[in-house]
């Protein structure tokens, strides 16, 4: 809003250099979030490493490079990964300028502005969306943890083992435990008797509602729909679990001579699935209740912040080029370092109090929160810049400034995308990226002249 605002309504030459102060204010801003901020909350947020995880507010190893750290869920690798793909747009208007007329080059930003509101929209898709695709998926992951530690129980009660030496279902041993379940020797499982034995093995790794837990059992093995599980049902209920566990062995062990590891392997797998996964139950159900008017009231902060950068755009971007000329210092550095401060400060602040709380649940927030503004910065912010460029008939002359946007991006997202696990020497790969995007930056505009 602030360059659009005072790009529409000066000259073109005016526009020009508002869009300079802009391309400077989002790659600024982009390089300190991935950067100065990113490291800061790995500083922050540090926790002691074991078994390659961060435990939650354990933080005794004080500075140890590779020993402590922060660890974040599955989700918040996504956002990295979509962030890298964000950079897309850019480099739909960056290389042809290297070797088009300047025609096509206009038509590249026409082509970059199409691509770039088509994955703002998409990224908004997915956005309302992610909470219920995580819901499902967590309640997958959920269910898996339920078989692989009922098959973990009665590995452990059987008479006898679960597989034979082929490998296959022991129906045995399967038999003798649904007449050890069956209380009332009545020939069949009820719900009850299901209830007690999920009760009995105590998921303490996991909260759950029992009533769900037992519902989706029943449905696993009662083929018949009566509501109740007969011994029939109860061997191939139990079969198809053995199977779906042996798909999680490598194939070269003998699951037939190794039902204990086979089975504790599967269980450890889902375990750590569903940690990836994240711990949604901090949330608090309150929250819910509070929905609408916290939808509310973001509405109405967003138009408030809207409205109050309309009115100040031309004062702001104005004050860049006085104080430029004043200091005689390029108007791309002072918005490339002073106004990302200022631009920045709530996604800072808010990152840092999540961090420092020191548990997966929110350092995956505050990531996740730096990826999302890095995200909307290369999409909206540069759809915004794209088409004040083709309608006002602008010169599309940043490569030094897309270069840096596309490294620092692709590196922290492809870094972010690979690790759920972040030690602390991580930081240091970050803060050593923005001296070499200064650095780089002013090699490429004031030494070899891309600019």
């Amino acid at each position: 809003m602030l360059i659009l605002v005072s790009g529409l309504s000066g000259s073109r030459e005016t526009a020009q250099s508002q869009v300079l102060v802009g391309i400077g204010l989002l790659a600024g801003s982009t390089v300190m979030l991935l950067t100065v901020l990113w490291g800061s909350c790995v500083i922050v947020g540090k926790c002691d490493i074991e078994d390659s995880t961060a435990i939650d507010q354990k933080d005794t190893k004080r500075l140890s490079l590779t020993g402590s750290g922060v660890s974040t869920d599955i989700w918040t690798s996504y956002a990295a990964i979509i962030m890298a793909v964000s950079v897309i747009p850019f480099l739909i208007v960056q290389l042809p300028q290297l070797f088009l007329s300047s025609s096509e080059r206009r038509l590249a930003v026409l082509i970059a502005l199409i691509v770039a509101v088509v994955l703002l929209l998409s990224y908004c898709v997915y956005q309302v969306f992610q909470p219920w695709i995580q819901e499902r998926k967590l309640d997958f992951v959920k269910h898996k943890l339920v078989i692989s530690g009922i098959l973990k129980h009665f590995k452990m009660h059987a008479l006898g083992r679960l597989l034979t030496d082929d490998g296959d279902p022991n129906i045995d041993a399967i038999r003798k435990l649904f007449q050890k379940l069956d209380n009332d020797s009545d020939e069949r499982l009820s719900p009850e008797e299901l209830r007690a034995l999920i009760l009995g093995i105590r998921f303490i790794e996991i909260d759950f509602d029992e009533e769900d837990a037992v519902g989706k059992v029943l449905k696993d093995f009662d083929t018949s729909g009566d509501s109740f599980v007969d011994q029939d049902e109860f061997i191939n209920g139990i079969s198809k679990w053995l199977d779906e566990a042996k798909r999680s062995v490598p194939a070269l062990i003998d699951v037939g001579s190794n039902t204990t590891e086979f089975i504790n392997d599967f269980h450890s797998k889902t375990k750590k699935e569903h940690n990836l996964l994240g711990n949604h139950s901090e949330e608090g159900e309150g929250s819910v209740g509070k929905s609408r008017w916290t939808t509310i009231k973001a509405v109405l902060m967003l138009l408030l912040g809207t409205a109050i950068s309309a009115a100040f755009a031309d004062p702001l971007v104005g004050a860049v080029g006085n104080f430029s000329s004043a200091t005689r210092i390029p108007s791309f550095f002072i918005s490339f370092i002073v106004l990302p401060l200022a631009t920045n400060s709530s996604e800072a602040v808010s990152a840092l109090i999540f961090a420092k709380r020191k548990k997966q649940r929110t350092a995956s927030l505050t990531f996740s929160e730096i990826y999302g503004a890095v995200t909307m910065n290369n999409l909206l912010c540069l759809a915004v810049f794209l088409a004040l460029v083709y309608a006002r008939h602008l010169t599309w002359d940043f490569s030094a400034e897309v270069l840096i946007i596309v490294i620092v991006s692709v590196v922290m997202g492809v870094f972010g995308s690979i690790r759920t696990t972040l030690p602390l020497w991580t930081c240091t790969i970050a803060f050593a990226l923005y001296p070499f995007s200064l650095v780089l930056v002013y090699i490429l505009d004031y030494v070899f002249g891309w600019s």
